[in-house]
């Protein structure tokens, strides 16, 4: 970062190189980001100083002029010598100026390098405003709005845009803090009308930015607004149904193919505030989805708050101007004045977003409700509040912001949508297997590598103890594919008094896939050991599929060929129509051994062995939900079978015994067709 004083001309910052001079004493200081970084989002948060603060504060303003002229300069506020800004940025470098400007100093600047390379390898999340079939598409807003700004589609689409681009530049931000690089989930773009810049309105300026679909419902306004929606009040009776209605809105809009995963946020534009029963129609907060569709829904209810612009954005977060009931909702009577409203509008809508990206409610952070200072990331000044009758923070400093937790950072590191150009290709599925073996240890392996763990005492609703397995003293290291647990380090996290209680484990895979162990104790006790004939110890693995099926019976194989050198496997039949119906191994002396029945296919599907080379079964690809809808043979070779069965029922897993152990069978249930799976390894 080089610096110069008094520059008014910009003549050497796009024509050549700056000028190598002595930085000047008060010119601006990026703290958040260093020269020559590479970043994946356009709008850029940064954060910085004008010289140190604690010797002279400094008020003042901050110019932006960016890479070429090529968007218009932009201004931000210096509180106490600090300052916060929102850069835009083009694809490829951008040299960038920063002027400070005070009344008692002259101009001084400082330059940066900032490369953006746009994230085309992830999916995107698709912007989306949800209309009732006879909607007219405006929003609640006091009249003064209206006849100042309108609130028609127009300025929606605006102001929407502009609040996705400050959940990027959040969520950047807070990815970076936490060690995972500058990586953030992208938008949907396509070349329209520029917005985020009032003068692009003014001039008809053509750029790439966030496209937002606009999508009729089939319902009608009063059909989406009787429905009572407004899920945090008590008195809802159909909470679910406006989630529902957006779904099939969604897969008729996107028309998602099986395998193909969209993520959508959608703005639910005709909710609206009744004055008379002082409840928000037509309005639902609520993340989640489907193997097809993720989803986030949010009204509209405080949008007249959200700034259209990067010039508003400041003053969108310092207006305190007061709630006028008589026209707009105070959501949960925490949104009083403009500012408050806007945090509670952008920040819980990108609370469902985090539902949508696969994230639960935490102890902290945006998955509660500290999203009710989200203010502070845009701002250095916090003014009066009405939620807590207080003067507000005054300045407000990045320790003071409110962030993604720490697990919500880790979901979105492997994340498909969090994906960067950069990254290495993710091999193998995303299964997690837990293995119980001797001496109270417990196995977990995952073929993409084991990411993190979430330990739970009983009772816990939210998460307060994990460990993190893809980094080490918070640096990003390469994930284990293979770990051993044990009770007292599991316990070793918790306080004291929660260790007497029942532990629960979700363990999460590079892959994105997980696996919930309810009971540790449970798991690592004697009804998980196997004694087989000849003496030795077996360990059964956790299983696939539920053996919830009418009639479903318990089914058990130890095969012989593991307890005698002399028993030579030599192929195994696989019996299948549309799951899985049996499994029969087959030995040189003519004998053989079932699991399962002898269903679907007339005859079965054979699969022989290459004893001659010494070939065994080293594990199994499954196809998995309920029951199991397909399986495939792995050998010691490297050979596969190929998948018996439904090839794309339930989903997928793999069940590879641990290093140093082997396969000594097989165990499960079986009604209809086999609804239960696992294997009994053995040392």
């Amino acid at each position: 970062m080089s610096s110069t004083q008094g520059m008014s001309s910009m003549q050497s910052f796009n024509g050549g190189p700056a000028p190598k001079l002595p930085a000047p004493a008060f010119a601006p200081r990026i703290l958040s980001i260093t020269d020559n970084s590479w970043v994946n989002q356009k709008v850029l948060l940064i954060y910085g100083q004008i010289a140190d603060p604690s010797q002279k504060a400094l008020d003042g303003t901050l110019t932006v002029y960016h890479h070429q002229d090529n968007f218009p300069i932009t201004m931000w506020p210096v509180s106490d010598s600090h300052f916060k800004a929102l850069v835009h940025l083009t694809s490829g470098p951008n040299r960038l100026r920063f002027d400070f400007h005070n009344s008692s100093i002259p101009a001084q600047s400082s330059w940066m390098n900032i490369n953006f390379l746009p994230a085309t390898t992830s999916p995107p999340i698709h912007l989306v405003i949800l209309l009732g079939k006879d909607s007219p598409g405006t929003f609640d807003a006091v009249p003064e709005r209206v006849q100042r700004e309108g609130n028609d589609l127009d300025t929606a689409l605006r102001k929407f845009r502009m609040a996705a681009y400050l959940w990027q530049a959040f969520t950047g931000e807070q990815m970076y803090r936490n060690g995972f690089g500058r990586r953030c989930f992208r938008f949907e773009e396509e070349w329209q009308s520029g917005t985020l810049t009032f003068r692009d309105r003014e001039s008809g300026q053509m750029r790439s930015e966030a496209k937002i679909h606009v999508v009729r419902s089939e319902k009608t306004i009063r059909e989406l607004r009787d429905l009572d929606l407004a899920q945090q009040y008590e008195k809802a009776t159909h909470k679910g149904d406006l989630f529902g209605i957006a779904m099939e809105a969604m897969k008729g809009h996107f028309k998602p193919t099986q395998g193909q995963k969209q993520y959508v946020s959608v703005l639910l534009l005709d909710a609206h505030w009744d004055t008379q029963s002082k409840i928000i129609t037509g309005h639902a907060a609520l993340g989640g989805g489907s193997n097809e569709i993720q989803l986030a829904i949010f009204g509209s209810q405080a949008l007249q708050s959200y700034p259209s612009c990067l010039e508003e954005v400041v003053p969108a977060f310092t207006d305190c101007t007061r709630t006028d009931t008589n026209h707009v909702a105070n959501d949960c009577n925490e949104s009083g004045s403009n500012w408050e409203a806007a945090n509670i509008g952008i920040g819980a809508h990108l609370h469902e977003v985090g539902h949508l990206l696969g994230c639960p409610h935490q102890e902290s952070g945006i998955m509660l409700r500290d999203y009710l200072t989200f203010n502070r990331t845009f701002t250095c000044r916090e003014p009066y509040s009405t939620r807590t009758k207080s003067p507000g923070m005054g300045l407000t400093l990045p320790k003071d912001e409110c962030g993604w937790h720490r697990l919500d950072t880790l979901r979105f590191r492997f994340h498909p949508c969090f994906r960067t150009p950069a990254d290495i290709a993710i091999v193998g599925d995303e299964s997690v297997r837990v293995w119980p073996v001797e001496n109270g240890k417990v196995i977990v392996t995952a073929p993409t590598g084991i990411h993190f763990m979430e330990i739970f005492a009983s009772g816990d609703d939210t998460c307060h103890s994990w460990i993190e397995y893809s980094t080490v003293d918070g640096l990003p290291t390469s994930p284990p594919r293979q770990v051993v647990l044990s009770e007292d380090e599991l316990l070793s996290g918790l306080a004291q008094d929660r260790k007497q209680k029942k532990l629960r484990l979700s363990i999460y895979s590079v892959g994105q896939g997980s696996h919930t162990v309810e009971d540790f104790s449970q798991l690592k006790s004697k009804s998980s050991v196997v004694k087989m004939p000849n003496g030795q110890m077996g360990f059964r693995s956790s299983q696939l599929g539920t053996s919830q099926q009418t009639g479903s019976r318990p089914e058990q194989v130890i095969l012989e060929s593991a307890m005698k050198q002399t028993k030579l496997l030599t192929s195994i039949r696989v019996f299948h129509g549309f799951a899985l119906d049996g499994i029969e191994f087959f030995y040189e002396d003519s004998t053989s051994q079932l699991f399962g029945k002898r269903g679907g296919q007339v005859g079965g599907s054979d699969f022989l062995l290459d004893t001659r080379r010494g070939e065994v079964i080293m594990g199994f690809n499954l196809r998995s939900g309920l029951w199991i809808d397909g399986i495939e043979i792995l050998t010691s070779l490297g050979r596969r079978s190929g998948m018996y069965g439904n090839a794309t029922g339930g989903s997928g897993s793999s069940l590879i015994p641990p290093r140093g152990y082997s396969i000594a069978g097989v165990s499960g249930s079986c009604a209809a067709w086999i609804d239960g799976f696992s294997l009994i390894i053995t040392r």
